[in-house]
């Protein structure tokens, strides 16, 4: 049966792709993690290593963005979310942060005809009322165009960061007690959890860094508790498909324990005998 929107024909090289891809890395399809979180870094390095305006950098990480989504997609994971744009990068040039607002919207608004086509659905999270209300307005309108997709989940992180969002939900939280809603012992981290930008969706399994910097950058600092952690020098534009495969692979090498033993994981795993 051919894929939503797909020709029969297409519908068979999708399979045909992803089949080379997972035998390729010895990816195992029941393995797949179901939320991959991406910091989206070196777009200005591959630009200025090729004698380029930084901006010609931002451009090409779109072209990044649409390669991956359709990779994630390809491969089942239900949620997908990308660091876009952080609350400091508001305190980057002015020329810069509005073309990459600009380049943001634009973008969104060019691809969205393909998400509806893949059945991904757009989410943003982050200070959305920072945003120019311009484009504030047609981001809304796609997430609008996509809220009936039910494959894939896109989650783009605009002016976001995880310290803004931690606040919002301490002083969510703090209101509550003062108006006596909530006593401070009631509150507990799942609580915690649903005051934050993320409520909706579940923790990442993965998460992956372009670039080769060694840090979180402010991204889902709550979240990424008990998350895989990938590194890869490799610069976002040149980040390809392979290279996500490359980390679903190694991101099934791991063995999570959220701080068991790996005794206690492989008794806690094991087919009890009858």
């Amino acid at each position: 049966m051919p894929l939503r929107g797909l020709t029969p024909s297409e519908t068979y090289q999708h399979f045909h792709n992803i089949k080379r891809m997972n035998q390729r890395h010895d990816i195992d399809l029941s393995a797949i993690p179901a939320h991959v979180a991406i910091i989206m870094d070196g777009n200005g390095r591959w630009a200025r290593a090729r004698g380029l305006n930084r901006s010609a950098g931002h451009a090409e990480g779109v072209n990044t963005v649409r390669r991956i989504t359709e990779a994630a997609s390809q491969m089942g994971v239900r949620y997908l979310t990308l660091y876009t744009f952080s609350t400091e990068n508001w305190n980057r040039p002015k020329d810069e942060v509005d073309m990459l607002m600009h380049l943001i919207v634009v973008a969104i608004e060019r691809e969205t005809p393909d998400l509806i086509k893949n059945n991904v659905r757009l989410a943003t999270i982050g200070d959305m009322g920072r945003m120019p209300d311009e484009a504030r307005s047609r981001l809304e309108r796609c997430i609008s165009d996509t809220a009936h997709c039910t494959g894939l989940t896109l989650i783009l992180a605009i002016s976001y960061s995880s310290r803004w969002e931690i606040t919002a939900a301490v002083k969510e939280l703090a209101a509550q007690v003062a108006a006596g809603k909530t006593a401070p012992e009631e509150i507990t981290p799942e609580m915690i959890s649903s005051h934050l930008a993320t409520r909706d969706f579940p923790d990442p399994d993965l998460l992956i860094r372009t670039g080769g910097d060694l840090r979180v950058s402010n991204f889902l600092l709550w979240q990424i508790a008990y998350s895989e952690i990938y590194v890869t020098p490799t610069f976002w534009p040149d980040f390809d498909k392979d290279a996500f495969a490359e980390a679903i692979a190694q991101y099934q090498t791991r063995e999570r324990r959220y701080g068991l033993t790996s005794d206690q994981i492989s008794t806690a795993t094991e087919t009890p005998k009858i």
